[in-house]
């Protein structure tokens, strides 16, 4: 079971920390993202197959969407901010002993801020987290 205090009170800690989020961590979900993850491309058209086909468990609040499994915490955070409409994501993972160590956060605002392009660019970074601790386990 999950110790959704833990993981409540590492979402709070990281949301303070959004003002000194630099470039680095936090990704811009732009044309040259999607170009980057090949996302131009219709899904069923290029014949990719979904990368989330992990089981979550889903928490739901007014303030933000929860994901956890074994490998991962995610909260997808919608907020206005200078009267635009953005979505963070923000990707953490799931340790077992110890908080969720944040990875990556991205932001979509604009034309950009859609279900269906925030799903997809989450899918394709787990899909590189997932490949670096694989290489990183490789390693050790």
């Amino acid at each position: 079971m999950h110790n959704s205090k833990l993981i409540e009170k590492c979402y709070q800690k990281y949301m303070e920390q959004k003002n000194t989020w630099s470039h680095e961590n936090l990704i811009h979900v732009d044309i040259d993202l999607l170009k980057r993850f090949n996302l131009l491309i219709n899904p069923e058209v290029s014949g990719q197959d979904s990368a989330l086909n992990r089981y979550f468990h889903v928490i739901e609040s007014q303030e933000k969407i929860t994901l956890i499994n074994e490998e991962f915490v995610i909260w997808i955070v919608p907020e206005r901010e200078n009267n635009v409409n953005m979505t963070y994501g923000l990707i953490a993972l799931n340790k077992e002993k110890g908080e969720p160590q944040l990875e990556v956060v991205f932001a979509a605002a604009g034309v950009y801020n859609t279900s269906f392009l925030v799903l997809r660019v989450l899918e394709k970074l787990l899909q590189e987290i997932q490949e670096n601790e694989d290489v990183l386990k490789g390693l050790k």
